[in-house]
């Protein structure tokens, strides 16, 4: 005798997708108007601009050529101070995972790093190296302790029962890896990689407005602050936003890709 069920549509894909919609849409209305409810309370475009006023200029600014390329060159920056913060973080967990005194040696460093504030690294850079690549270093600075760390969490909690495993079937390096230690760390290097790429955007940003560097979103906000063009400010912001939130989803979409590929997720 067979048994139907009747499918719960309440609980069906589509609907939980619609229903998360709907919530981040109700957030974002609340922000939009309390940043309203603000405007209107000040009533001073000089220290706050409108919703509409922001939107606004920021389609204006998207209509220019100048624009785009302003947005991309800021991106190549600090996505290169990412990327080399991800390669040398990973790198260096490895090596201080598996001496001793290579961790002694670079521990004392990654402190002072993370220690030190941005805007002193920032001004370092500007003594020591170019203003076009003072962004790509204090982004790289940024993202190299949070790498390592997480990674070096990641290396230290693998399951020891599964690594004498891989010794007496005798796996080898490479097996073992791919089959022991990237199942364990990728979870630690996700977390690193989705803190490390805001932290990129704040520290590069910064980066360029103290360094003024040309043809940068920095560099305009640091114009927008000089000449008071407040719309400007928040448009550009609103740039430095959208721009590291739709790379962060970018990101960890391609990181799940390949965990499944490669049976790591």
């Amino acid at each position: 005798m067979k048994i139907f069920t009747i499918p719960n549509k309440s609980n069906s894909p589509k609907r939980s997708r619609a229903a998360e919609w709907g919530r981040k849409c109700l957030a974002a209305l609340f922000w939009l108007a309390l940043w309203q409810v603000l405007y209107l309370a000040v009533q001073q475009e000089i220290l706050i601009v409108s919703p509409v006023r922001a939107f606004g200029r920021l389609l204006e600014l998207a209509g220019e050529a100048e624009f785009w390329i302003t947005a991309f060159s800021s991106m190549l920056r600090i996505v290169s101070g990412f990327l080399l913060g991800v390669v040398a973080g990973t790198l260096l967990a490895a090596l201080t995972s598996v001496s001793r005194l290579l961790y002694d040696v670079f521990h004392p460093m990654i402190s002072i790093v993370k220690a030190t504030p941005v805007a002193s690294f920032i001004l370092l850079a500007l003594v020591w190296i170019e203003s076009p690549y003072v962004p790509v270093f204090t982004a790289f600075l940024m993202v190299l302790p949070v790498v390592w760390g997480n990674v070096s969490n990641g290396i230290a909690k693998t399951d020891r029962n599964l690594l004498q495993m891989a010794e007496v079937y005798q796996f080898g390096i490479a097996k073992t890896i791919r089959r022991i230690y990237l199942p364990s760390i990728m979870p630690y290097f996700t977390a690193a990689c989705t803190t490390g790429m805001g932290l990129a955007w704040k520290a590069g940003v910064a980066a360029e407005v103290l360094a003024n560097t040309k043809r940068s979103i920095g560099g305009n906000i640091y114009n927008a602050k000089i000449y008071i063009e407040t719309a400007d400010l928040f448009a550009w912001t609103a740039v430095v936003i959208v721009i590291s939130v739709l790379l962060e989803k970018l990101m960890m979409r391609l990181m799940k890709t390949v965990g499944k590929k490669y049976n790591l997720s």
